[in-house]
């Protein structure tokens, strides 16, 4: 899976987990049964549920009746914990290495490295304002 699919799978299995009422070992909810909503193999929903429980989002259990379960409540995750959980970023990519010599060159990988932090920390501000609660809220208000 490619890095830029994890924050979407993350934030739909959390989002599926908040609507099911999955907040404890015995409601949990299946890998093949968050894999159908999405739609997407299950074996992807569990490479990502398995980042998200290291990240304490989420409880997981294998096995016969396994499956994933929220830990905390959908109002207190935000966003940008579930795409630091799945070592996510904006992708906006990295800025390459500029020849020596060439006036152009050797000042845009600094520029363009620091127009993607400024990026990034944008993104972080704007999804660290946003919850899964937000995310099944009607209308969506994300």
């Amino acid at each position: 899976m490619s890095d830029s699919q994890k924050f979407p799978v993350a934030a739909h299995a959390l989002a599926y987990l908040a609507h099911m009422d999955a907040d404890a070992p015995a409601r949990a909810v299946s890998s093949a049964q968050l894999a159908a909503s999405m739609p997407t193999n299950p074996v992807v929903v569990r490479r990502v549920t398995a980042m998200l429980a290291k990240a304490g989002l989420i409880g997981t259990r294998m096995g016969a009746g396994g499956g994933a379960w929220l830990t905390r409540s959908p109002e207190s995750i935000t966003l940008d914990m579930v795409l630091r959980a799945v070592d996510g970023c904006t992708h906006l990519g990295v800025a390459p290495a500029g020849v020596k010599g060439c006036p152009v060159g050797e000042r845009i990988p600094d520029a363009v490295s620091a127009a993607i932090r400024a990026a990034d920390s944008a993104a972080s501000e704007r999804l660290s304002k946003i919850t899964v609660a937000d995310l099944l809220a009607e209308p969506a208000t994300a």
